[in-house]
């Protein structure tokens, strides 16, 4: 057999081989990496604690906290969260930050957002805050169904990412805390190594299964 024709077939079973293989990689990491684990359901939504407020979880993948007490002690959370999370973010269709405020500290409100404003003009349209009292803040971080606590202004540095069926999605493997249910806003490092590649992966799950349902549709 000629050198050539050995170079051709190599170069064919290249071709052919590599593109299978990649599929089986992708095929055998599916389970790992498609989906966010989902760590508890049953999350009550907004409008069953404001009637008023046409916010939802339904349909949404949302950035969810709860900010009792002064939200002057926030603005740190806020910006870290804003720079990280939502400017990288908030031009995916459905995707929002949701806050439960202590409604005693609604004009504080106003202020976060100009801060958050502030040098680069980020849009706030998607950055949404529910006024509550200290009470309703605990019964819905209750619903979550996660050890964390809140503390006695009825606040949490922990951001959680909530599904389109308001489910809590998290980690059931972290190699730091075993189940990781929220993200720390003060950790700017957490933020990097954890919460922006996990809120990549829900995103791309969606993507996915609207790119399915759509082929599906035209067969």
């Amino acid at each position: 057999m000629k050198k050539s024709d050995i170079n051709k077939k190599i170069v064919l079973g290249i071709l052919f081989i590599f593109p299978l293989l990649v599929y089986l990689f992708f095929a055998s990491g599916k389970n790992n990496f498609a989906k966010l684990p989902v760590l508890s359901s049953g999350l009550i939504e907004i409008n069953k604690i404001d009637s008023l407020n046409t916010l939802q979880f339904k349909d949404k993948i949302t950035i969810l906290g709860y900010w009792g007490g002064s939200l002057e002690e926030k603005k740190a959370e806020a910006l870290n969260l804003n720079e990280k999370i939502y400017k990288r973010f908030y031009e995916f269709e459905d995707f929002q930050f949701v806050f439960l405020v202590n409604k005693e500290f609604l004009k504080e409100v106003e202020m976060l957002k100009v801060s958050l404003k502030e040098g680069v003009g980020t849009d706030l349209s998607k950055w949404n805050f529910v006024p509550v009292s200290k009470e309703t803040m605990q019964i819905h971080f209750n619903s979550l169904n996660t050890p964390l606590q809140l503390n006695d202004a009825g606040s949490t540095p922990f951001v959680f990412i909530i599904d389109k069926d308001g489910s809590l999605r998290g980690r059931n493997d972290d190699e730091d805390q075993g189940t990781l249910y929220g993200f720390d806003a003060r950790s700017v490092a957490q933020i990097n190594k954890k919460m922006i590649d996990d809120v990549k992966v829900i995103l791309a799950e969606y993507r996915l299964a609207l790119k399915i349902y759509n082929t599906d549709r035209k067969k």
